[in-house]
């Protein structure tokens, strides 16, 4: 009997002791404007004591613990919240504010001037992926470019050109390191490739304008490119086509932590010569040959390290007719080229705000070129290193610092030989020091407001002159697709290589930039609109010396739209920029709009994939009017236009896994329908005579197997046409 009291007595005494625990948690939980959120999980830390709130955002709920604990608030959408509370049993009042959780889908970014091209950023207008499977950029990452707006077709020369700017004016930037020659060596009327493959890369960024105070000596444009980090798998490429060959291997060591590869490749264009009938006579047809070294190491979880280096020769010769000889005298150009690029870069995380980014390159450029009368070695070589330190601020806001070193020499030598009787021997070598220092932040007013600061300094000790360009940016979002943008901008840039050998060397040519920006982009979708306004100071003049005397402007509007949703198994893209662009520089007596630049551009790119037949297909409509050229007999300078430029571009791939071997079969055709190009007209020194300017054929045929062991590609087809 005794026990059972007792038994009895402990019972009561140990629900008594429960009761007394037992404390009451209450309050109310608001968003960041004092608004109730209905919804949120309230909850006592590794226990089921818990509560949700009401449609005004109270709660209610008793807590049996006691001592120390730990209430986490959960909503999605909002930022997970931790309180530490003592429990003894008395109620508690709390009563917390909760922010916005911050992602791709509600964090305003800048825009302004800026097109992505990356495999991570959500907002991306192009992938890797899209650059070589559309249809008239042959593979080549200016090539796709061209199709969105702000680039002009131009046919006759390296380079992209964009807003009214030079093909110089847009400078090449791989893993912030300029790269000083990014296309092959140029060849009189015939445009030259880029020299780096779309998939090295796994991210783009096309500024238009407005670009980041990061870099510079670009007046124009900014090409941005950072390559790949370690790859996912061990993998070898095999690539046989009708222009030449190609082998490359990667290898990941067993722990994913380090990485090397290389690839080799040589193009020889006889056999398609044979074939395809060229315009020019070509005494040497182009050959190429080159390869490149990959080295990727992780040094820390957050930590990488970076080698790269390219290398490429190139011979090539042709014959054309001499527009100024009346008994059919042709003129020689004969081409060797060597090229060498490296990059070394390092990226690091330094606790938890800091991150650093160093880097190192070299490269060269050698051109041999010889001509009827002369023999000319020029030659390029770029040294570089790069630092930046950033540092977040909250979890968004962000400050960057950082500074450049670049040593430059440029050299050329001619051996003129006029008659057997006389050699002419020049040699002119000229060096620079070029140091940059800048800073800049983007300020997250809100989720919804950012703000970006900067600043850029340069200076030249070829040019004996320093500038400040001043740069700032303004995004706001509209919606959860949708946002606005503003920038401004200051650019400087060297005169072109060739003034920088002339007695009295022209200072700085300088832009500046307004830009404004709205556009729309969900999974499916992305509409882009953009009227910009950009004055040019400061322009290299030859008139009667050479000056910075030279003036433009360059104004517009550019638009892209694209679908991936609308037609099943379609992905399209339509783009257009409308161009109001003149300038006074070099030779020109006047303003006028200078031959590179079109009034209207469009392109349309329609790319379909058949799934069951393992099968893609592409199709680029280009069209631009036409374009001013200087015609001697016309008093108006720069009066007279070419015709209207249109061309269709088609492709096909067909896909096929093969065991471990993921083999693509492409096929390409430009300018499938055969249509006259005219770039421009050369006009004999008396006027009395011209030649048009075109592509060397009228078409361009393309055939390759691609075959690729130990990576699959076909699913990363298949997405990106999904």
């Amino acid at each position: 009997m005794m026990k059972h009291i007792t038994t009895l007595l402990l019972l009561i005494l140990l629900g008594t002791q429960g009761i007394v625990a037992q404390t009451k948690i209450s309050g109310k939980i608001t968003d960041q404007k004092k608004q109730g959120i209905p919804g949120v999980n309230i909850l006592v830390k590794d226990t089921y004591d818990g509560g949700t709130t009401d449609v005004n955002g109270n709660y209610s709920f008793t807590a049996s613990d006691t001592g120390m604990v730990t209430l986490v608030a959960t909503m999605v959408g909002f930022d997970p919240i931790e309180k530490k509370i003592r429990l003894t049993g008395k109620d508690i009042a709390y009563s917390p504010v909760m922010k916005e959780s911050v992602n791709e889908l509600n964090v305003v970014t800048i825009s302004a001037g800026t097109i992505e091209a990356s495999d991570e950023k959500r907002t991306t207008v192009l992938k890797p992926l899209d650059i070589v499977t559309t249809a008239s950029a042959q593979g080549d990452i200016v090539g796709a470019l061209k199709t969105l707006p702000g680039a002009q077709q131009v046919g006759e020369s390296e380079g992209l050109f964009v807003r009214g700017g030079t093909g110089t004016e847009t400078k090449t930037i791989i893993d912030g390191m300029v790269v000083n020659n990014p296309f092959f060596s140029s060849v009189p009327d015939i445009a030259t490739r880029g020299r780096f493959s779309p998939f090295l890369f796994k991210g783009t960024v096309f500024s238009t304008g407005g670009y980041s105070a990061q870099y510079g000596q670009g007046m124009s444009s900014v090409l941005a490119l950072e390559t790949q980090d370690l790859p996912d798998r061990t993998s070898s490429t095999v690539a046989i086509s009708t222009v030449g060959v190609g082998v490359g291997h990667n290898h990941l060591w067993k722990d994913k932590g380090m990485s090397a590869g290389f690839d080799l490749n040589y193009t020889n264009l006889v056999p398609y010569f044979s074939l395809v009938k060229q315009v020019p006579e070509y005494t040497r047809a182009p050959q190429f040959s080159g390869g490149s070294l990959n080295f990727r190491k992780k040094t820390s979880a957050s930590g990488i390290l970076k080698f790269y280096g390219y290398f490429n020769t190139s011979d090539l010769g042709i014959k054309t007719f001499d527009i100024d000889s009346t008994d059919g005298f042709k003129k020689l150009f004969e081409l060797n080229n060597l090229n060498i690029y490296t990059n070394l870069t390092y990226k690091e995380r330094l606790g938890e705000k800091y991150v650093l980014n160093i880097g190192a390159s070299y490269s060269t450029n050698i051109d041999k070129i010889k001509t009827i009368s002369d023999t000319i070695r020029s030659q390029s070589d770029l040294t570089q290193g790069r630092v930046v330190l950033s540092r977040g601020v909250g979890k968004l806001s962000i400050i960057r610092v950082g500074a450049e070193y670049q040593y430059a020499f440029d050299g050329f030598k001619i051996d003129s030989r006029v008659n057997p009787y006389y050699v002419y021997h020049n040699t002119t070598n000229i060096y620079d020091n070029y140091v940059a220092g800048f800073a800049e932040s983007d300020i997250y007013l809100t989720h919804k407001l950012v703000l970006r600061l900067g600043v850029r300094a340069e200076n030249s000790t070829l040019l004996k002159k320093a500038v400040i360009a001043p740069r700032t940016s303004i995004a706001y979002k509209l919606g959860q697709y949708s946002q606005v943008s503003f920038a401004y901008g200051e650019f400087y840039q060297k005169p072109d290589r060739d003034y920088l050998f002339y007695p009295q060397i022209p200072g700085y040519n300088k832009a500046t930039h307004y830009i404004l920006n709205v556009q729309r982009v969900d999974d499916y979708h992305t509409l882009r609109a953009e009227i910009y306004f950009k004055k040019y100071d400061n322009l290299t003049s030859t008139l009667s010396d050479t000056t910075n005397s030279g003036k433009g402007y360059a104004q517009g509007l550019d638009v892209f739209w694209r679908d991936k949703k609308s037609i099943k198994g379609v992905d399209y893209w339509i783009s257009y920029t409308y161009l109001d662009t003149k300038r006074q520089w070099l030779n020109y007596p006047k303003e006028v709009m200078p031959p590179f630049a079109a009034t209207h551009t469009a392109t349309l790119v329609f790319k379909k994939f058949f799934t069951k037949l393992n099968l893609s297909t592409g199709l680029t409509y280009s069209y631009a009017t036409g374009r001013p050229y200087y015609n001697p007999n016309n008093p108006n300078f720069m009066g007279d236009r070419t015709i209207e430029f249109n061309t269709i571009g088609v492709n096909a791939a067909y896909l096929r896994q093969i065991g471990n071997c993921f083999a693509v079969l492409a096929v390409s055709v430009g300018n499938v329908i055969g249509n006259q190009q005219v770039y421009s007209y050369n006009y004999s020194y008396d006027g009395m005579r011209r030649e048009a300017v075109g592509p060397p054929a009228k078409r361009f045929f393309f055939i390759g197997l691609f075959l690729s062991f130990g990576q699959d590609r076909s699913k990363e087809v298949i997405d990106n046409n999904n």
